[in-house]
């Protein structure tokens, strides 16, 4: 019994310690892969160098989006064709497509955040500069480059796969609304002038805008796929609640930009605030046009079903 009792207690040591060397490798492989790697460690933004880093670029990308959704919305309703283009399991992979590399930008952009904040710390010492301060205001002078610059590249990147879901929509739907164009076109630029300015705020608008987009498109991908789901009323309140979000951070820029002396970027942060109040005008018309829509018909039906009963 002595014998058996040592047994068991040295394959307990030894599991318990190859569990702890597997964590360990696999906390020493995602630490390279979203944080050390070369390519993320020494990352520059170049116009010359990072794809789709010129303003050609960018403007022909939208005009491009613009002129071939609409044309094959015309063409589809010239047409009347109307039963749905069968496009397979593409939607299904695009979903969860984003919603991985959605994941994967948070993960890397909290974590480049962190290293960020602790390589730093003995220079905001000086300035009595604080981790939340710095998220909201990036020093003057800096520059697109290292970790979170190369996170917030990532993210600029995602934006063309974002757009692809337009098509399908418009294939399978055949719905074209002006705010999605424009909502994805707003992004596009926003998300290129981060980079291109060196803009303040962008490491918390990437982290809100990556969860949100994981949930999103994680649940349609779940429902893509034919697993049981439920009419998912919530997708607009979690953007009401980035947008809420997004709207307090903009009041912490402008009021860190007066009281330290400036934020980078801040040209470019004006402009995206511009953008951003656009944007949730158009959000909130569409959501309380569906949300009253929505009572409308709900109370049709309870005037109709109280009509049929004797």
């Amino acid at each position: 019994s002595i014998f058996s009792l040592q047994y068991n207690t040295m394959q307990e040591i030894y599991t318990k310690s190859q569990t702890h060397s597997i964590f360990e490798f696999t906390k020493e492989k995602l630490k390279y892969w979203l944080l050390d790697h070369p390519s993320i460690a020494s990352f520059r933004w170049s116009p010359t160098q990072s794809w789709g880093g010129t303003w050609w670029f960018l403007f022909s990308a939208i005009f491009f989006y613009v002129a071939t959704v609409i044309t094959i919305h015309v063409i589809l309703k010239l047409c009347r064709i109307r039963c749905q283009v069968p496009l397979g399991p593409l939607p299904a992979i695009h979903s969860l497509s984003m919603s991985l590399i959605s994941i994967t930008i948070f993960f890397g952009m909290f974590f480049s955040a962190e290293v960020e904040v602790r390589d730093t710390r003995w220079l905001w010492q000086r300035t009595r500069t604080t981790p939340f301060e710095w998220l909201l205001c990036f020093p003057l002078g800096i520059r697109s480059s290292g970790r979170v610059f190369f996170w917030s590249y990532a993210f600029y990147l995602s934006r063309y796969l974002h757009i692809l879901r337009t098509f399908f929509v418009v294939l399978s739907e055949r719905k074209l609304s002006f705010f999605r164009l424009f909502n994805n076109s707003i992004i596009l630029i926003m998300s290129f002038l981060w980079l291109e300015f060196s803009q303040s705020l962008q490491v918390l608008a990437i982290l809100f805008s990556t969860l949100v987009c994981f949930v999103v498109y994680g649940y349609r991908f779940w429902i893509q796929i034919g697993l049981p789901s439920k009419t998912f009323h919530y997708a607009g309140n979690l953007h009401m609640v980035l947008f809420g979000c997004n709207l307090a951070c903009h009041v912490g820029v402008l009021l860190l930009h007066y009281s330290r002396g400036g934020c980078n970027g801040i040209g470019a942060w004006v402009f995206n605030s511009f953008l951003n109040v656009l944007i949730l005008w158009h959000f909130l018309k569409s959501y309380f046009d569906m949300h009253y829509q929505r009572k409308d018909t709900s109370s049709k039906r309870g005037q109709i079903k109280a009509k049929s009963k004797p």
